[in-house]
């Protein structure tokens, strides 16, 4: 037991190092770019809702350099499993959030389509280069699509929280950048280091580890931003978090790892957790239709209430069970 303190401490310093130099990291690089005349709103859609992801970026490129790349792929998916049914869950049972139509005809189009993508890149066991590559490419043309659009269809929650955008001297930004960016590397290592050694010292694969562990310490962000941004009222920031977190997730850390170290996939990893991640999201997409819907008929406003959080937390916890023959039995 006194061999593995050392890893757990460091999983557990390395996630928090995680957090705080995120935090750090998008503080500088927001009042940099606004410091340069971008519109807050631009720094939102792009600096801001990118540099949430960084904890997981940051994470799938540490692992893969360092042969740990099933960990980076973990990550990445039971990410977005958490996002679901963790951080939203969570969130519509604290405060049941109202829902617009965009979510189902724009966001949660997208969020199919890319799933389906990722899925595609995974179901054959191996995740090469080029499409990862692909993959990658189409968050060019949707960060496009996202700011024209938003331009001139923004909300007032997201116009709120863009100008919330830190109004910071350069100098001060710059050291930000520099200090999360440093802290985020040093994290990466130390956290990847500590996942490793702990899935060796108990004979469980680094996915395992990437699925669960890492997953939903780097998902701590989207659960504090999530959680916070309801209870202010600001429900259309609060899912609008998890949608683009899933698509940066899979867009970005996932290909990242692919792109610097293709590697070959158990097959658990497309027909358990792949199609368990699809199934939340099919899910989601689908309560956001049915409330929809309902709200049409009845001629009132459109909620995802206090029992679909219920069941979305249910789902999540329905995947560890799946996830548990694999614990114990390794």
């Amino acid at each position: 037991m006194s061999a593995m303190l050392l890893p757990i401490l460091g999983l557990f310093i390395g996630v928090l190092g995680l957090l705080w130099g995120a935090d750090r990291f998008v503080a500088g690089s927001a009042g940099a770019a606004r410091n340069f005349g971008i519109s807050p709103l631009i720094i939102g859609l792009t600096v801001v809702s990118i540099g949430t992801s960084a904890p997981e970026i940051l994470v799938s490129v540490n692992a893969a350099l360092n042969h740990a790349a099933e960990l980076a792929v973990g990550n990445a998916l039971g990410s977005n499993m958490a996002n679901i049914g963790l951080v939203l869950g969570v969130t519509v049972l604290i405060a049941p959030t109202p829902v617009q139509k965009h979510l189902l005809t724009q966001e949660g189009v997208v969020l199919l389509f890319i799933t389906a993508v990722a899925g595609l890149c995974l179901y054959d066991g191996y995740l090469g280069r080029s499409e990862s590559l692909i993959l990658l490419s189409l968050i060019f043309p949707l960060i496009f699509i996202t700011v024209k659009y938003k331009k001139t269809h923004i909300s007032p929650e997201e116009l709120a929280t863009g100008e919330e955008i830190p109004d910071i001297t350069m100098g001060a930004a710059s050291l930000w950048f520099i200090v999360g960016l440093a802290v985020l590397l040093a994290s990466a290592e130390v956290t990847v280091w500590s996942a490793k050694t702990i899935a060796q010292a108990m004979g469980i694969s680094e996915l395992i580890i990437g699925l669960t562990v890492v997953a939903i310490g780097t998902s701590l962000p989207e659960l504090a931003a999530s959680v916070v941004s309801a209870l202010r009222g600001h429900h259309d920031i609060a899912i609008g978090n998890v949608f683009g977190s899933n698509l940066f997730n899979l867009m970005l850390v996932m290909t990242t790892a692919g792109i610097i170290s293709p590697m070959t996939l158990t097959s658990e990893v497309f027909s358990r957790d792949f199609i368990s991640l699809a199934a939340m999201t099919v899910l989601l997409v689908a309560m956001v239709a049915l409330a929809l819907y309902k709200a049409s008929r009845n001629g009132s406003a459109a909620v995802l209430s206090r029992h679909l959080g219920a069941v979305l937390l249910s789902g999540y916890v329905v995947y560890y069970v799946l996830l548990w023959p694999a614990i114990v039995g390794a």
